[in-house]
């Protein structure tokens, strides 16, 4: 894949901390970050514009996060709108990527949180992953690790004009100032839940063909 983008798909090569909402949750301390956490929580099912983490994925936000409740989303972080913004980007090039959606727990530190990212890669996953990620049988190719996953697709689709698909990457990364806690297999299953959960999403919002090759519920086991 190229799994893991060129600007560092989940970010893992990279170390760019990017997003509005980190910046304005840096900006408050922390007790006034947690009040405001408090009266906006909500659930995982209604996070990034509603009706993208399934049950299931809600449940392995759980495992990584230890949370249940989390900040509202930005109005601007939907799958919906991210879409819109891949599409716009296909029609000048195969290439470009962008945010989709931060998570933060409630309670959590500001520099605690989930990036859900997308990428056009260009073409089919090429190349080896870095050796702490699992390859799972999910679109072209999913990565898992025990602080990130990525799955990613080939999209035809009447919003995607070409005689070639867009090869699509849906990644999510924690960014965090303490190391993965939990057993590691748990984890590892639980960001691939979360990736195919948004992946799955945004191959129904761009209307892609069989649903980018994506089965209803994760797939799990290593290639």
């Amino acid at each position: 894949m190229s799994g893991i983008s060129s600007r560092g798909r989940v970010r893992i090569v990279g170390a760019v901390i990017a997003g509005s909402l980190a910046a304005g949750a840096v900006g408050c301390t922390d007790g006034e970050r947690a009040d405001a956490a408090h009266d906006w929580s909500t659930g995982p099912t209604d996070l990034c514009g509603g009706n993208v983490i399934s049950v299931e994925a809600g449940k392995a936000l759980k495992v990584i996060t230890g949370a249940s409740r989390f900040e509202e989303s930005a109005e601007t972080s939907t799958v919906a709108h991210a879409a819109k913004s891949l599409s716009q980007e296909f029609t000048s090039s195969v290439s470009g990527d962008g945010d989709i959606c931060q998570v933060f727990a409630v309670g959590a530190a500001p520099s605690d949180r989930l990036e859900v990212t997308w990428e056009l890669t260009g073409g089919p996953p090429e190349g080896e992953p870095a050796s702490k990620f699992t390859v799972l049988r999910m679109g072209e190719r999913a990565l898992t690790a025990a602080d990130a996953g990525a799955v990613q697709f080939a999209c035809r689709s009447e919003k995607l004009p070409g005689s070639t698909p867009a090869h699509i990457d849906i990644g999510v990364e924690r960014w965090s100032p303490k190391d993965p806690e939990g057993d590691p297999e748990k984890l590892k299953d639980a960001y691939a839940t979360v990736a195919h959960s948004f992946a799955l999403a945004m191959a129904k919002e761009l209307r892609c063909e069989n649903d980018g090759g994506l089965k209803p519920r994760p797939v799990l086991d290593p290639e």
